[in-house]
């Protein structure tokens, strides 16, 4: 019989220990007075916790985020909610019913014998309640996780089969290609599709890397692929070179094959088209509809960069402007104001267009405007912007301020970004991201006047850009190992864009050419025309016609420096040139760099 002179147990609340069994299995045991039991029930998450804090330590957040999106983990975290949800609810009700078995014993003693489990209605309702709260929360869980499966079996799509909530290409002959283009062969199915080439071997890690990075605009039924980036990764040192293709760009080399022998050795339209008028051409290419015209763009860039370019990933206009809303905008520095009087609004009437100097927060519509705009502005600068863009996102990504608005940025991820990324790699290449500082990325902007010539009018094609190809595929070769400042130097050159004669003044053959290639290589527009000077100096002559020495201060600085002599400002109105070089027998010999 219980002794009424020992202290009785004082009541434990069934209902607190079904809420602390919620926050964790084995609390409300261990408030019920029921340690024992307690133990028996945290074990199993507390060992479980102890796995996966040591994952998290190990793992940088990038690489364990690539690890939790593979299609077999996300299944086992499905399988592990709902063994979870039932393994909480087991410890839920059965710490309420020791709690409440044991308050019963308390009251009772032994005098009655065993107790028995009386039913409150009232304590019943309040598990019933911590049933349904922990129920939701394995539920949302669920809810996330089917959602981050749809989202990587839609974007994460090699063969192109998945069909989303997207605006993506059409599937049937069309699309428009760029204004001023001339025509081209039609591009239409052939019967037999071309054999499939031999794909590149699998990434290890450690080789360099390419991806192209599509901005495409799918207005008005079309496909045009505006921006053209080349993202080359060098793992083992984790620098990064970025290269950009004005869309205006004309007679891009045609890789070999079926291609080539429709197109021409190059591509004379501009290339913003050339995803439109090859994705229906199964004698070309191979793949569906939908991955053809990127494993044409993917072709004919790695052709004029002299690279594998082994995936893609494109991001629609449209869609990215929810895309940066849904990640709380973006933060960047504008080097430059922006001007613009004739940017085409949504309704498609022109607007005028500023955006200021300085730090801007923006809204995904007006990153879009900054990425975007053309007039007012070179294409180089316009190439520098969108890349500017892209490492803002990259650096300002935070995965706690995306969390709250997951919804809004698992729909625009569907309707925005297509890859043929492997799903399978996104660990790698996330582990990669991670060890990038945005700081040592390279940017190359392949524009006038030094990687290219621009023809503002006369061509039928309208405006276009004609590259220089040998000077493109020098920069993208020696992107790793050149020297940032002369790279520059050359840009800045080619900049200013004076015009530079060499006269041979020694008599040594090929002196005048030699120096006028060597000037070229550097940027400077140099030609050495067959013609004879006045005598024969004894020392280099460097003219400066009609205060060219104040018009391109750089362009006069150089000269002045490589050849060893000071400047001769000349005045002269019948000049055809800014500067005249005579060369002597004293003159450095100056050669330009081998040819590719």
């Amino acid at each position: 019989m219980h002794d009424p002179a020992s202290p009785r147990r004082a009541p434990r609340s069934a209902f607190a220990a079904a809420v602390l069994s919620l926050l964790f299995p084995g609390l409300g045991h261990l408030y019920a007075g029921a340690p024992a039991r307690a133990l028996g029930f945290a074990a199993p998450p507390l060992l479980a916790l102890a796995l996966v804090a040591g994952l998290v330590l190990r793992v940088d957040r990038l690489t364990l985020l690539g690890l939790l999106v593979q299609p077999s983990v996300l299944t086992a975290i499905l399988v592990l909610d709902v063994v979870l949800l039932v393994y909480r609810a087991v410890a839920a009700v059965d710490a309420w019913r020791v709690a409440a078995y044991l308050n019963e014993a308390a009251v009772a003693g032994d005098r009655y014998g065993p107790p028995r489990l009386r039913l409150r209605p009232a304590s019943a309702a309040g598990l019933l309640a911590v049933l349904v709260v922990m129920t939701g929360f394995h539920v949302a869980v669920a809810r996330y996780d089917l959602q981050a499966m749809a989202l990587v079996n839609c974007i994460f799509d090699e063969t192109g089969a998945a069909t989303c909530d997207e605006a993506g290409p059409s599937p049937t002959p069309g699309g428009s290609a760029a204004s001023g283009s001339p025509a081209t062969p039609s591009p239409t199915s052939a019967a037999s599709p071309v054999p499939t080439p031999s794909p590149l071997p699998p990434w290890d890690g450690k080789e360099r890397l390419n991806v192209l990075l599509i901005g495409s605009d799918e207005q008005g039924g079309g496909h045009n692929t505006d921006t053209l980036i080349v993202a080359s990764i060098d793992p083992p040192t984790g620098r990064v070179a970025l290269f950009s293709l004005p869309r205006d760009t004309v007679d891009v080399p045609v890789p070999a094959g079926p291609a080539r022998a429709l197109w021409g050795t190059v591509y004379r339209s501009k290339i913003n088209s050339w995803f439109v008028n090859n994705r229906h051409r199964a004698d070309l290419w191979p793949g569906s509809d939908r991955t053809r015209g990127y494993n044409a763009l993917k072709s004919i860039l790695g052709e004029l960069y002299g690279l594998d370019i082994r995936w893609y990933v494109e991001v629609n206009f449209d869609g990215f402007t929810r895309l940066v809303d849904a990640l709380g905008g973006v933060t960047i520095n504008v080097q430059l104001p922006v001007f613009d009087d004739r940017y085409p609004g949504p309704d498609g009437r022109l607007r005028r267009v500023y955006i200021p100097a300085g730090v801007q927060h923006m809204t995904g519509a007006e990153a879009l405007v900054y990425a975007r705009s053309r007039h007012g502005s070179s294409d180089f600068d316009r190439g520098q912007r969108q890349q500017r863009v892209l490492l803002s996102l990259r650096q300002q990504t935070d995965i706690a301020a995306i969390l709250p608005r997951l919804d809004e940025l698992v729909d625009a991820l569907k309707s925005t970004v297509r890859t043929d990324v492997p799903v399978d790699q996104l660990p790698k290449l996330l582990s990669l991201a991670e060890q990038i500082d945005p700081r040592s990325v390279r940017s190359y902007v392949f524009a006038p006047p030094f990687y290219a010539r621009e023809i503002l009018s006369g061509d039928p094609r309208g405006y276009v850009i004609i590259p220089n190809v040998n000077r493109i595929r020098a920069a993208v070769r020696e992107a790793f190992t050149a020297d940032p400042a002369e790279e520059a130097r050359r840009e800045a050159l080619a900049g200013e864009g004076a015009t530079v004669w060499v006269l041979n003044g020694s008599g040594v053959a090929g002196q005048a050419s030699d120096l006028a290639r060597y000037l070229e290589s550097w940027g400077v527009t140099a030609s050495a025309p067959n013609q004879r000077p006045d005598g024969r100096p004894s020392q280099t002559r460097l003219l400066a016609y009609n205060g060219a020495e104040t018009r391109f201060p750089a362009t006069a600085a150089f000269l002045a420096a490589a050849l060893g002599v000071e400047v001769s400002p000349t005045e002269d109105p019948t000049a055809r040139v800014d500067f005249l070089v005579v060369t002597a027998r004293t003159t450095p010999a100056l050669t330009p760099p081998p040819a590719p």
